[in-house]
């Protein structure tokens, strides 16, 4: 049996992932609760036409994320989701693919309020010369890509995800660098919707840039905690039934 398939994406991927986030996609859309049984080997080797050796590597994949935990005789259980894995790279692509947007959205930009204004006062003191450089070189394509008409939606997304990477890295800290590369799924997500209108918030990038620049730490995270700001970004319409604030438009 072939263990490839193409995805979507036009990429090749082992067919036990499919699997793994197709199912995983149902736990996180809530089709499948927490407490759930799942069908049986045999029901879901036969729904996805794949070997037991196939469904089980699927099944580790997602045990490895917490979503799942599988029991002889009582079966593949959907566990609490004080276990699940939120901050793995896998988790979070498959949240943002399938959760409310919006809830998602604004939580991450909590969690982004709680770390980046510290990441920006840290980068602004430790940034060496050549991250520096990099900086600007990059807050020079975010304007060149927020001017650029037609507005290109690609690359921005991709300069302004390069902008708080950099600043992550220039803190100098492991810490704070491996969270900005654990983050990257996300990032991507939320920028993408954020400036689907040609929403930049260029003015708040250049005053998190100038403060660095400047090496004045106190004004970077201010600057930063201004730019994540809730009405600062537009944010994705939530899902049918979801109570979160329908309007987010950037300034």
């Amino acid at each position: 049996m072939n263990d490839k398939i193409t995805t979507n994406y036009g990429v090749k991927r082992g067919l036990h992932v499919q699997i793994a986030s197709d199912i995983a996609r149902k736990i996180l859309s809530g089709e499948h609760d927490e407490g759930d049984i799942l069908p049986s080997e045999m029901v879901l080797c036969e729904q996805f036409g794949v070997s037991r050796t196939v469904l089980r590597e699927a099944v580790k994949l997602l045990t490895s994320k917490g979503l799942v935990h599988s029991r002889p005789k009582i079966g593949i259980r959907v566990v609490g989701r004080e276990n699940w894995n939120f901050l793995d790279p896998q988790m979070l692509e498959w949240m943002s693919e399938v959760s409310d947007h919006t809830a998602i959205s604004l939580q991450f930009l909590a969690l982004r309020r709680a770390i980046e204004p510290e990441a920006c006062f840290i980068a602004a003191q430790n940034a060496s010369d050549e991250q520096r450089a990099q900086l600007a070189s990059t807050f020079q394509a975010m304007c060149d890509a927020a001017n650029r008409e037609p507005f290109d939606q690609q690359e921005w997304s991709n300069v302004d995800q390069q902008f708080h990477q950099t600043i992550f890295s220039a803190t100098g800290n492991p810490f704070y660098i491996a969270f900005g590369n654990l983050l990257n799924s996300m990032f991507k997500s939320f920028i993408k919707h954020s400036s689907s209108q040609g929403d930049t918030c260029l003015k708040e990038h250049r005053c998190i840039y100038e403060s660095i620049m400047e090496k004045d730490a106190v004004k970077a995270k201010a600057c930063s905690i201004e730019h994540l700001k809730e009405h600062k970004h537009r944010l994705p319409d939530p899902l049918p039934g979801a109570t979160a604030e329908q309007d987010h438009s950037a300034a």
